[in-house]
Protein backbone atom coordinates (compact mmCIF):
# COMPACT_ATOMS: atom_id res chain seq x y z
CA UNK A 1 0.00 0.00 0.00
CA UNK A 2 1.48 3.53 -0.67
CA UNK A 3 1.90 5.50 1.78
CA UNK A 4 0.70 9.14 1.81
CA UNK A 5 3.12 11.68 2.62
CA UNK A 6 2.15 14.24 5.15
CA UNK A 7 4.19 17.76 5.07
CA UNK A 8 2.80 18.65 8.64
CA UNK A 9 4.12 15.48 10.26
CA UNK A 10 7.48 15.76 8.41
CA UNK A 11 7.83 18.98 9.35
CA UNK A 12 6.78 18.65 13.08
CA UNK A 13 9.45 15.45 13.53
CA UNK A 14 12.33 17.77 11.87
CA UNK A 15 11.80 20.36 13.84
CA UNK A 16 11.85 18.15 17.63
CA UNK A 17 14.98 16.53 15.75
CA UNK A 18 16.56 19.83 15.14
CA UNK A 19 15.48 21.05 18.90
CA UNK A 20 17.49 17.30 20.95
CA UNK A 21 20.62 18.28 17.92
CA UNK A 22 20.74 21.84 19.16
CA UNK A 23 20.02 20.68 22.98
CA UNK A 24 22.48 18.43 23.05
CA UNK A 25 25.05 20.18 21.50
CA UNK A 26 24.66 22.47 23.99
CA UNK A 27 24.84 20.46 26.65
CA UNK A 28 28.24 18.97 25.00
CA UNK A 29 30.25 21.92 24.79
CA UNK A 30 30.29 21.93 28.83
CA UNK A 31 32.60 20.09 30.40
CA UNK A 32 33.28 19.06 33.74
CA UNK A 33 36.47 20.11 35.98
CA UNK A 34 36.09 17.43 38.38
CA UNK A 35 35.15 13.38 37.98
CA UNK A 36 33.57 13.34 41.75
CA UNK A 37 36.29 10.34 42.43
CA UNK A 38 39.55 12.15 42.28
CA UNK A 39 41.72 15.24 42.29
CA UNK A 40 42.95 14.03 38.50
CA UNK A 41 43.97 17.40 36.89
CA UNK A 42 44.60 19.58 40.12
CA UNK A 43 47.67 20.70 42.13
CA UNK A 44 47.85 22.10 45.26
CA UNK A 45 49.87 25.18 45.54
CA UNK A 46 51.18 27.84 48.21
CA UNK A 47 49.92 26.23 51.63
CA UNK A 48 49.16 22.91 53.26
CA UNK A 49 45.79 22.71 53.96
CA UNK A 50 44.56 19.22 53.19
CA UNK A 51 41.68 18.66 50.46
CA UNK A 52 39.46 15.13 49.94
CA UNK A 53 36.71 13.60 48.43
CA UNK A 54 33.17 13.34 50.06
CA UNK A 55 29.82 12.41 48.51
CA UNK A 56 30.87 14.13 44.75
CA UNK A 57 32.27 16.93 45.96
CA UNK A 58 35.70 18.59 46.84
CA UNK A 59 36.26 19.57 50.64
CA UNK A 60 38.83 22.01 51.88
CA UNK A 61 39.75 21.80 55.41
CA UNK A 62 40.73 24.59 57.14
CA UNK A 63 44.30 24.55 59.28
CA UNK A 64 45.96 26.66 61.79
CA UNK A 65 49.40 27.93 60.37
CA UNK A 66 49.38 27.57 56.82
CA UNK A 67 49.06 30.42 54.47
CA UNK A 68 46.23 30.51 51.90
CA UNK A 69 46.03 27.03 49.81
CA UNK A 70 45.03 26.84 46.48
CA UNK A 71 44.07 23.73 44.62
CA UNK A 72 44.93 24.59 40.74
CA UNK A 73 43.66 23.67 37.75
CA UNK A 74 46.67 22.16 35.78
CA UNK A 75 45.11 23.61 32.68
CA UNK A 76 44.97 27.35 31.77
CA UNK A 77 41.72 29.21 30.64
CA UNK A 78 41.52 32.75 28.75
CA UNK A 79 37.68 33.31 27.88
CA UNK A 80 35.38 31.03 29.53
CA UNK A 81 32.34 30.66 31.67
CA UNK A 82 32.30 28.54 34.77
CA UNK A 83 29.78 27.36 37.43
CA UNK A 84 29.96 25.35 40.10
CA UNK A 85 28.45 24.93 43.67
CA UNK A 86 29.43 26.19 46.79
CA UNK A 87 28.92 25.34 50.59
CA UNK A 88 31.73 27.40 53.06
CA UNK A 89 31.12 26.84 57.02
CA UNK A 90 29.86 30.18 58.59
CA UNK A 91 32.62 31.93 60.19
CA UNK A 92 35.25 31.40 57.25
CA UNK A 93 36.57 33.33 54.16
CA UNK A 94 37.02 31.48 50.62
CA UNK A 95 37.19 32.13 47.13
CA UNK A 96 37.24 31.21 43.70
CA UNK A 97 40.57 31.94 41.66
CA UNK A 98 40.32 32.48 37.96
CA UNK A 99 42.70 34.00 34.83
CA UNK A 100 45.17 33.94 38.20
CA UNK A 101 48.62 32.48 38.10
CA UNK A 102 51.87 31.35 39.98
CA UNK A 103 55.34 32.06 38.77
CA UNK A 104 58.58 31.92 40.77
CA UNK A 105 59.50 35.27 39.76
CA UNK A 106 56.80 37.20 40.98
CA UNK A 107 56.35 36.89 44.86
CA UNK A 108 58.56 33.56 44.68
CA UNK A 109 55.33 31.65 43.41
CA UNK A 110 52.78 33.53 45.20
CA UNK A 111 49.31 31.96 43.48
CA UNK A 112 48.16 35.79 42.30
CA UNK A 113 45.16 37.04 39.86
CA UNK A 114 41.49 37.46 40.10
CA UNK A 115 39.10 35.87 42.77
CA UNK A 116 35.40 35.48 43.32
CA UNK A 117 34.82 36.69 46.91
CA UNK A 118 33.08 33.68 49.41
CA UNK A 119 32.14 35.58 52.62
CA UNK A 120 30.17 34.48 55.48
CA UNK A 121 31.47 37.56 57.46
CA UNK A 122 28.55 40.19 58.11
CA UNK A 123 29.84 42.29 55.31
CA UNK A 124 28.71 39.93 52.54
CA UNK A 125 31.21 40.80 49.79
CA UNK A 126 30.40 37.23 48.26
CA UNK A 127 31.09 36.95 44.29
CA UNK A 128 33.01 40.69 44.46
CA UNK A 129 35.82 40.30 42.46
CA UNK A 130 39.49 40.85 44.97
CA UNK A 131 42.71 40.85 42.89
CA UNK A 132 44.94 38.32 45.41
CA UNK A 133 48.28 39.81 46.14
CA UNK A 134 48.42 42.19 43.88
CA UNK A 135 45.86 45.23 43.64
CA UNK A 136 43.45 44.21 46.06
CA UNK A 137 39.91 44.85 45.97
CA UNK A 138 38.50 45.70 42.21
CA UNK A 139 34.87 45.35 43.13
CA UNK A 140 33.82 45.40 46.59
CA UNK A 141 29.76 45.06 46.79
CA UNK A 142 29.75 48.17 48.60
CA UNK A 143 28.52 49.26 45.25
CA UNK A 144 25.83 46.47 44.63
CA UNK A 145 23.04 45.98 47.57
CA UNK A 146 21.17 43.61 45.89
CA UNK A 147 24.17 41.43 44.77
CA UNK A 148 25.15 41.65 48.35
CA UNK A 149 21.88 40.00 49.34
CA UNK A 150 22.44 37.12 47.48
CA UNK A 151 24.70 34.42 49.33
CA UNK A 152 22.87 32.11 51.19
CA UNK A 153 24.89 31.78 54.35
CA UNK A 154 24.98 28.22 55.77
CA UNK A 155 23.97 26.47 52.74
CA UNK A 156 24.62 25.76 49.11
CA UNK A 157 25.36 29.11 46.58
CA UNK A 158 25.30 28.51 42.53
CA UNK A 159 28.28 30.82 41.79
CA UNK A 160 28.29 31.41 37.46
CA UNK A 161 31.72 33.69 36.21
CA UNK A 162 31.71 35.05 32.49
CA UNK A 163 34.95 35.74 31.24
CA UNK A 164 34.89 36.81 27.91
CA UNK A 165 37.46 38.89 26.77
CA UNK A 166 38.24 42.24 28.97
CA UNK A 167 34.83 41.86 30.68
CA UNK A 168 34.30 40.06 33.97
CA UNK A 169 30.69 38.73 35.28
CA UNK A 170 29.90 37.22 38.16
CA UNK A 171 26.90 35.89 39.43
CA UNK A 172 25.50 34.30 43.05
CA UNK A 173 22.24 32.34 42.72
CA UNK A 174 21.13 34.32 39.55
CA UNK A 175 21.83 37.69 41.00
CA UNK A 176 24.52 39.50 39.26
CA UNK A 177 26.98 40.52 41.55
CA UNK A 178 30.17 41.92 40.05
CA UNK A 179 30.35 43.94 36.34
CA UNK A 180 34.07 44.66 35.72
CA UNK A 181 36.18 45.76 32.99
CA UNK A 182 39.56 44.95 33.25
CA UNK A 183 42.80 44.14 30.74
CA UNK A 184 45.67 43.41 32.86
CA UNK A 185 45.43 39.35 32.74
CA UNK A 186 43.83 37.34 30.11
CA UNK A 187 44.75 33.70 30.87
CA UNK A 188 45.92 31.52 33.95
CA UNK A 189 44.21 28.63 36.30
CA UNK A 190 41.00 28.10 38.35
CA UNK A 191 41.50 27.71 42.16
CA UNK A 192 39.80 26.99 44.80
CA UNK A 193 40.74 28.53 48.02
CA UNK A 194 41.15 27.10 51.65
CA UNK A 195 42.24 30.42 53.07
CA UNK A 196 44.80 31.51 55.99
CA UNK A 197 43.32 31.24 60.04
CA UNK A 198 44.41 32.83 62.84
CA UNK A 199 41.96 31.70 65.25
CA UNK A 200 41.86 28.06 67.12
CA UNK A 201 37.87 28.06 66.66
CA UNK A 202 37.99 28.13 63.26
CA UNK A 203 40.43 24.95 62.16
CA UNK A 204 39.06 22.05 61.02
CA UNK A 205 36.19 23.76 59.29
CA UNK A 206 35.48 23.23 55.65
CA UNK A 207 34.27 24.78 52.45
CA UNK A 208 33.28 21.82 49.67
CA UNK A 209 32.40 22.62 46.04
CA UNK A 210 30.41 20.45 43.24
CA UNK A 211 29.12 20.35 40.16
CA UNK A 212 32.24 22.12 38.49
CA UNK A 213 31.70 22.67 35.13
CA UNK A 214 32.86 25.38 32.22
CA UNK A 215 32.37 26.09 28.63
CA UNK A 216 34.95 27.70 26.22
CA UNK A 217 33.66 27.84 23.32
CA UNK A 218 30.38 29.39 21.42
CA UNK A 219 30.59 32.15 24.84
CA UNK A 220 28.04 34.43 23.09
CA UNK A 221 25.54 32.20 23.18
CA UNK A 222 25.71 31.67 26.73
CA UNK A 223 26.77 35.24 28.46
CA UNK A 224 23.95 36.80 30.37
CA UNK A 225 22.74 39.87 30.09
CA UNK A 226 23.96 42.48 32.56
CA UNK A 227 21.04 43.28 35.50
CA UNK A 228 20.69 47.01 35.84
CA UNK A 229 21.74 46.83 39.61
CA UNK A 230 25.45 45.67 39.14
CA UNK A 231 26.94 48.77 37.90
CA UNK A 232 30.25 48.52 35.79
CA UNK A 233 33.67 49.16 37.02
CA UNK A 234 36.37 49.42 34.65
CA UNK A 235 40.01 50.03 34.94
CA UNK A 236 40.60 50.25 30.92
CA UNK A 237 43.19 52.98 30.74
CA UNK A 238 42.15 56.37 29.48
CA UNK A 239 39.31 54.44 27.62
CA UNK A 240 35.60 54.52 28.22
CA UNK A 241 33.53 51.50 27.32
CA UNK A 242 30.44 51.43 25.59
CA UNK A 243 28.08 50.98 28.52
CA UNK A 244 29.90 53.96 30.43
CA UNK A 245 29.27 56.34 27.26
CA UNK A 246 25.90 55.07 27.32
CA UNK A 247 25.38 56.28 30.68
CA UNK A 248 26.60 59.99 29.81
CA UNK A 249 30.61 59.80 31.23
CA UNK A 250 33.38 61.43 28.70
CA UNK A 251 37.21 61.64 29.53
CA UNK A 252 38.34 64.79 31.36
CA UNK A 253 41.58 64.10 29.85
CA UNK A 254 42.22 62.41 26.40
CA UNK A 255 45.45 60.33 27.84
CA UNK A 256 48.26 62.55 25.79
CA UNK A 257 47.33 65.67 24.86
CA UNK A 258 46.38 69.32 27.14
CA UNK A 259 43.15 69.51 25.64
CA UNK A 260 40.96 70.66 28.49
CA UNK A 261 43.22 72.24 31.48
CA UNK A 262 45.58 74.64 32.16
CA UNK A 263 47.16 76.43 35.10
CA UNK A 264 45.36 77.39 37.48
CA UNK A 265 47.02 81.05 37.51
CA UNK A 266 47.20 81.32 33.98
CA UNK A 267 45.45 80.55 30.66
CA UNK A 268 48.07 78.46 29.44
CA UNK A 269 48.92 74.98 30.71
CA UNK A 270 52.16 74.96 32.50
CA UNK A 271 55.43 74.35 30.76
CA UNK A 272 57.75 73.11 33.07
CA UNK A 273 57.70 70.57 36.05
CA UNK A 274 54.96 68.44 34.44
CA UNK A 275 54.70 65.56 31.38
CA UNK A 276 52.38 63.31 29.79
CA UNK A 277 53.44 60.01 29.91
CA UNK A 278 52.71 56.32 29.44
CA UNK A 279 49.17 57.63 29.79
CA UNK A 280 49.63 59.22 32.93
CA UNK A 281 49.74 63.41 33.78
CA UNK A 282 52.81 63.76 36.08
CA UNK A 283 53.71 66.45 38.07
CA UNK A 284 57.23 65.41 38.23
CA UNK A 285 59.61 65.85 41.79
CA UNK A 286 60.26 68.97 43.07
CA UNK A 287 63.86 69.60 42.63
CA UNK A 288 66.60 70.93 45.76
CA UNK A 289 67.37 73.89 43.18
CA UNK A 290 65.70 77.47 43.74
CA UNK A 291 66.12 77.53 40.02
CA UNK A 292 63.88 74.58 39.59
CA UNK A 293 60.37 75.57 38.24
CA UNK A 294 57.53 73.56 39.26
CA UNK A 295 54.00 73.70 37.07
CA UNK A 296 51.60 74.81 40.09
CA UNK A 297 48.50 73.47 39.70
CA UNK A 298 46.21 72.60 36.86
CA UNK A 299 42.27 73.39 36.57
CA UNK A 300 39.65 72.14 33.98
CA UNK A 301 38.50 75.22 31.63
CA UNK A 302 35.38 73.78 32.13
CA UNK A 303 33.15 74.60 35.04
CA UNK A 304 31.00 71.88 36.91
CA UNK A 305 27.81 71.79 38.86
CA UNK A 306 26.49 68.60 39.54
CA UNK A 307 28.62 66.09 38.31
CA UNK A 308 30.30 62.43 39.28
CA UNK A 309 34.01 62.40 39.11
CA UNK A 310 36.46 59.22 38.51
CA UNK A 311 40.25 59.77 38.59
CA UNK A 312 43.09 57.38 39.32
CA UNK A 313 46.43 58.38 41.21
CA UNK A 314 49.48 57.41 42.77
CA UNK A 315 52.41 58.77 45.07
CA UNK A 316 55.52 58.32 46.17
CA UNK A 317 56.45 57.88 49.86
CA UNK A 318 55.71 61.02 51.70
CA UNK A 319 53.45 62.25 48.48
CA UNK A 320 51.01 64.85 48.86
CA UNK A 321 48.55 66.11 46.28
CA UNK A 322 44.59 66.81 46.33
CA UNK A 323 41.32 66.58 43.92
CA UNK A 324 39.83 70.09 44.13
CA UNK A 325 36.43 70.95 43.19
CA UNK A 326 33.96 73.97 42.58
CA UNK A 327 37.32 75.81 42.27
CA UNK A 328 36.94 79.87 41.31
CA UNK A 329 33.61 79.21 42.31
CA UNK A 330 34.33 82.65 45.01
CA UNK A 331 32.53 85.29 44.03
CA UNK A 332 35.50 87.58 45.18
CA UNK A 333 38.76 88.02 46.94
CA UNK A 334 41.97 85.56 46.68
CA UNK A 335 40.60 81.77 46.03
CA UNK A 336 41.56 81.39 42.59
CA UNK A 337 43.14 78.00 43.99
CA UNK A 338 40.35 77.44 46.76
CA UNK A 339 38.09 74.62 46.61
CA UNK A 340 36.71 71.84 48.45
CA UNK A 341 39.67 69.41 47.93
CA UNK A 342 39.99 65.61 48.31
CA UNK A 343 42.78 64.90 49.89
CA UNK A 344 45.70 62.74 48.52
CA UNK A 345 48.15 62.29 51.21
CA UNK A 346 50.38 58.99 51.95
CA UNK A 347 50.76 58.60 55.77
CA UNK A 348 54.62 59.45 56.40
CA UNK A 349 53.93 62.99 55.04
CA UNK A 350 53.92 65.04 58.19
CA UNK A 351 50.55 67.04 57.76
CA UNK A 352 48.66 63.73 57.61
CA UNK A 353 48.79 63.80 61.67
CA UNK A 354 47.86 67.09 61.32
CA UNK A 355 44.75 69.03 61.32
CA UNK A 356 41.61 68.21 63.72
CA UNK A 357 40.90 64.60 64.62
CA UNK A 358 42.19 63.19 61.23
CA UNK A 359 40.86 65.59 58.59
CA UNK A 360 43.92 65.79 56.68
CA UNK A 361 44.72 62.22 56.08
CA UNK A 362 43.91 60.46 52.70
CA UNK A 363 40.08 60.53 51.73
CA UNK A 364 39.40 63.56 54.03
CA UNK A 365 37.68 66.72 52.57
CA UNK A 366 40.57 68.70 53.83
CA UNK A 367 40.75 70.74 57.23
CA UNK A 368 37.12 69.84 57.70
CA UNK A 369 35.56 66.26 57.87
CA UNK A 370 37.68 63.13 58.79
CA UNK A 371 37.51 60.15 56.22
CA UNK A 372 35.73 57.70 57.53
CA UNK A 373 35.07 53.73 56.42
CA UNK A 374 31.07 54.19 55.83
CA UNK A 375 30.81 51.34 53.83
CA UNK A 376 31.88 48.45 56.38
CA UNK A 377 30.45 48.83 59.98
CA UNK A 378 32.83 48.11 62.67
CA UNK A 379 35.83 48.53 59.99
CA UNK A 380 37.79 52.03 60.84
CA UNK A 381 40.09 51.22 57.60
CA UNK A 382 39.36 52.60 54.50
CA UNK A 383 40.94 49.99 52.37
CA UNK A 384 42.78 53.26 51.28
CA UNK A 385 46.39 51.91 49.10
CA UNK A 386 49.73 53.49 50.02
CA UNK A 387 52.71 54.38 48.33
CA UNK A 388 53.49 53.38 44.45
CA UNK A 389 50.25 51.95 44.47
CA UNK A 390 47.01 53.61 42.49
CA UNK A 391 43.58 54.94 44.26
CA UNK A 392 40.64 55.32 42.91
CA UNK A 393 38.94 58.65 43.93
CA UNK A 394 35.50 59.48 43.20
CA UNK A 395 33.56 62.48 44.35
CA UNK A 396 29.64 62.95 44.02
CA UNK A 397 28.12 65.95 43.98
CA UNK A 398 24.24 66.33 43.59
CA UNK A 399 23.12 69.33 44.62
CA UNK A 400 24.13 69.96 48.05
CA UNK A 401 24.80 66.44 48.56
CA UNK A 402 28.64 65.63 48.26
CA UNK A 403 30.25 62.03 48.35
CA UNK A 404 33.68 61.13 48.67
CA UNK A 405 34.98 57.44 47.53
CA UNK A 406 38.33 55.88 47.75
CA UNK A 407 38.88 52.34 45.73
CA UNK A 408 34.84 52.38 45.92
CA UNK A 409 34.49 52.36 49.45
CA UNK A 410 32.60 55.31 50.77
CA UNK A 411 34.80 57.75 53.14
CA UNK A 412 32.70 61.09 53.46
CA UNK A 413 29.32 62.57 53.24
CA UNK A 414 27.78 65.84 53.42
CA UNK A 415 25.45 68.66 52.21
CA UNK A 416 27.66 71.62 51.56
CA UNK A 417 24.50 73.84 52.06
CA UNK A 418 24.22 73.01 55.55
CA UNK A 419 24.55 74.93 59.01
CA UNK A 420 26.90 72.51 60.06
CA UNK A 421 29.03 72.71 56.99
CA UNK A 422 28.94 76.82 57.27
CA UNK A 423 30.10 76.35 60.84
CA UNK A 424 32.81 74.01 60.21
CA UNK A 425 34.10 76.39 57.56
CA UNK A 426 33.79 79.51 59.96
CA UNK A 427 36.48 76.82 62.38
CA UNK A 428 38.64 76.53 59.00
CA UNK A 429 41.12 78.03 57.06
CA UNK A 430 39.16 78.59 54.71
CA UNK A 431 36.67 81.64 56.52
CA UNK A 432 38.45 84.46 55.36
CA UNK A 433 37.23 83.33 52.09
CA UNK A 434 34.53 84.95 51.30
CA UNK A 435 31.72 82.35 49.90
CA UNK A 436 34.11 79.41 50.33
CA UNK A 437 32.13 76.10 48.60
CA UNK A 438 28.79 78.20 47.95
CA UNK A 439 29.14 78.89 44.38
CA UNK A 440 26.86 77.08 42.17
CA UNK A 441 29.55 75.30 39.69
CA UNK A 442 33.30 75.66 39.64
CA UNK A 443 36.46 74.03 37.66
CA UNK A 444 38.39 70.50 38.99
CA UNK A 445 42.06 70.81 40.11
CA UNK A 446 44.96 68.52 40.71
CA UNK A 447 47.14 69.60 42.86
CA UNK A 448 51.23 70.11 42.36
CA UNK A 449 52.32 70.05 45.57
CA UNK A 450 55.91 69.32 47.34
CA UNK A 451 57.54 66.95 47.24
CA UNK A 452 55.52 66.22 43.54
CA UNK A 453 56.12 63.04 41.51
CA UNK A 454 52.35 62.45 41.78
CA UNK A 455 50.75 60.64 38.67
CA UNK A 456 46.88 60.60 37.52
CA UNK A 457 44.94 58.91 35.27
CA UNK A 458 41.52 57.93 33.90
CA UNK A 459 40.09 60.91 34.53
CA UNK A 460 36.17 60.99 33.88
CA UNK A 461 33.36 62.79 34.39
CA UNK A 462 29.49 62.37 33.66
CA UNK A 463 27.19 65.36 34.93
CA UNK A 464 23.58 65.33 36.29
Amino acid sequence: MKTKFNFFSQLSFLTVALFLCSNTSAQTEWKSLFNGKDLSGWEVKNGTAKYHIVNNAIVGTSQIGTPNTFLCTEKLYSDFILELEVLVAPGLNSGIQFRSNSMKEFKNGRVHGYQSELDTSKRAWSAGIFDEARRGWLYPLTINSKGSAAFNNGGWNKVRIEAIGNTIKTFLNGVQCANLVDDMTDKGFIALQVHSIRDKSQEGKTIQWKNIRIITENLEQHRSKNQPHARQVSYLTNTLTQEEVRKGWRLLWDGKTTKGWKGAKSDNFPKHGIEMVDGTIHFLKHQESKDYKKSGDIVTQEKFDNFELEADVMFKKGGNSGVKYFVDALAEGDGRNIGFEFQVLDKDHPDYHKGVDGNRTIGSLYDLISAENLSEANRDNIRANGADRWNRVRIGVNGGKVQHWINNIKVVEYDRYSQSMKNLIKKSKYAKHKGFGMGSSGRILLQDHSPGDVRFKNIKIREF
